[in-house]
């Protein structure tokens, strides 16, 4: 890896974090055009700079993470399901699954084909969706964002879904989606550092701060971009931009 390298992936993790099109990914398929190869620092590379993704939310919502704890007793319901997953589960995600551009271009196709299906349901009802989020919705959510430990699913594009079948107002389940993200990736983080064998050296570590940095800076510009624009948007654009990147990507892997 080299300092451009860092910033790119940096870069594109902030814009990828809280969009439908999975940042675990992009930052996958970004490391292969790049050239860097799949590494133990290249994968606790791209799950430790999420959490410059996650602290620009945690500067966006700073009022109402301090001032709703209400909210937050949502989220650590939905968190959860999660954290218990994500702990049984690591060796396998880590080492099959992370990485695996086969699995990120099925992920990707499908997941598009699904949210065009979905946006088709939804447009139908969404008139009638103006609620908020319960106890019980944040179980749910939680429990769909298990699904999102699969490279290319995409964790906001999971809850949010998951959120708005069951009946709440877009503008809500987003915000939820993006707080959840806080104790989410942060656990990931930690998990990670705790059972890596990885030694990073000082290099690494600078790496590591450049990611962060630009992926704070780049987060914080798109998640306020996309709160504005899902108010009067769908998802159409992005399952359409999920299937022909996921198609591309199935064609150079079976038939090139």
């Amino acid at each position: 890896m080299q300092y451009i390298h860092a910033l790119i992936l940096g870069v594109l993790e902030g814009i990828t974090e809280f969009l439908p099109i999975s940042s675990t990914g992009h930052l996958a398929l970004g490391g292969a055009l790049l050239g860097i190869p799949q590494t133990s620092f290249m994968k606790s590379f791209e799950i430790i700079i999420q959490l410059g993704a996650i602290l620009a939310v945690c500067a966006l919502y700073a009022e109402k993470i301090i001032s709703q704890k209400n909210l937050w007793k949502k989220i650590i319901v939905a968190f959860v399901p999660t954290a218990l997953a994500g702990y049984f589960l690591y060796s396998f995600v880590v080492g099959r699954l992370l990485g695996n551009i086969t699995v990120i271009a099925w992920t990707l196709f499908l997941g598009g084909v699904i949210l065009l299906f979905f946006e088709r349901w939804y447009v139908k009802r969404e008139a009638h969706m103006h609620r908020t989020v319960t106890m019980v919705d944040a179980v749910v959510i939680g429990t769909v964002q298990i699904i999102a430990m699969i490279p290319g699913v995409s964790r906001s594009g999971a809850t949010i879904v998951g959120g708005l079948l069951r009946g709440i107002k877009r503008e809500h389940i987003v915000e939820f989606s993006f707080l959840l993200a806080i104790p989410t990736m942060g656990a990931a983080t930690v998990l990670d550092l705790m059972k890596s064998p990885v030694t990073f050296a000082p290099q690494e570590y600078l790496f590591l701060l450049i990611g962060f940095v630009s992926a704070f800076v780049s987060a914080f510009i798109v998640a306020q971009w996309f709160v504005r624009f899902i108010q009067t948007n769908s998802f159409r654009g992005f399952a359409w931009y999920r299937i022909i990147l996921g198609g591309l990507l199935l064609y150079f892997i079976y038939l090139w």
